[in-house]
């Protein structure tokens, strides 16, 4: 397949697709993006890998090459045709025209025999967020995504404590994957532009687990710790638990409920979830 802004928009004028703001589409038309992607990839023919939002193809074509099988799950049915010209000389890719956020993917991969599981993709920017949660939630057996989105998001997805970006989703993401930055995209090599650049991440799913006793308490905490994100602990949490119980963490690390959620890694966090945990009563009475 031969990339250019030229080559790929005469090949969608000539299957008469629109490009729809409403799916965020735009579609890399840059061959060297391409190679470096998949170069960091690490696919091989034991590889099946999910592709959301396949687009015209570009991407695709070279998963095509080196994967066992892909999987694509593209919204836009307008986008067959070419698809179907982009594709043609693969039998080892398959594209399901349907939403991948209300997709059953868990059946759909019954049909399919392989030792890794990846996800490499253009993410549409409007729901990169929910489609990372919904294979975190819904149990899909990913063990390394490679997905480019907005910088941004990105910047977010791979922050680390102490950082202006960090937050609950950063706690979140790094409770299942070690996240990482692998290469920095200019908006220029889509088409059409966008008017932001994007960024490249592996997650890679985390090989032990953190030792924790109730993760639906984990999860609460941190989101309340980050409520309001320029607040202490102490405003945030007052209420909500044993202000004492997580002081008596903090004191362990040199800190106190002056500290702000965004100073404090995913260790400490778990620290408390289980400390607050191993108390029956690990919230205050109401005052009456």
């Amino acid at each position: 397949m031969e990339y250019s802004p030229k080559k790929i928009q005469l090949l969608l004028e000539k299957h008469g697709f629109n490009l729809k703001k409403n799916f965020g589409q735009n579609f890399i038309v840059d061959e060297n993006i391409i190679r470096a992607i998949m170069n960091k990839a690490g696919i091989d023919k034991n590889t099946l890998v999910l592709e959301i939002g396949p687009g015209a193809g570009s991407l695709t074509y070279y998963l095509g090459l080196e994967a066992k099988q892909v999987l694509c799950y593209e919204i836009d049915t307008s986008l067959k045709s070419v698809l179907e010209e982009t594709l043609h000389e693969f039998d080892n890719v398959r594209v399901i025209y349907e939403d991948f956020l209300k997709a059953n993917v868990l059946d759909d991969l019954q049909d399919y025999e392989y030792d890794q599981l990846y996800v490499v993709a253009n993410l549409p920017y409007y729901i990169t967020t929910p489609i990372i949660m919904k294979i975190i939630e819904e149990g899909i057996p990913v063990q390394k995504l490679v997905i480019m989105v907005q910088k941004e998001v990105g910047d977010r997805f791979k922050a680390v404590p102490g950082t202006k970006d960090y937050n609950s989703l950063s706690v979140y993401l790094h409770y299942y994957f070690d996240v990482k930055k692998i290469l920095d995209i200019s908006r220029n090599v889509f088409l059409p532009k966008p008017n932001v650049d994007s960024i490249v991440l592996e997650l890679v799913r985390k090989q032990t687990s953190y030792e924790i006793q109730n993760e639906s308490l984990f999860f609460d905490l941190v989101r309340n710790s980050f409520k309001q994100k320029r607040k202490t602990l102490r405003n945030n949490l007052n209420g909500l638990y044993h202000l004492e119980l997580i002081e008596s963490v903090l004191k362990k690390y040199h800190l106190d409920l002056s500290v702000r959620a965004e100073q404090l890694p995913i260790e400490i966090f778990v620290e408390m979830a289980n400390v607050l945990d191993g108390h029956e009563d690990s919230k205050p009475h109401e005052r009456r």
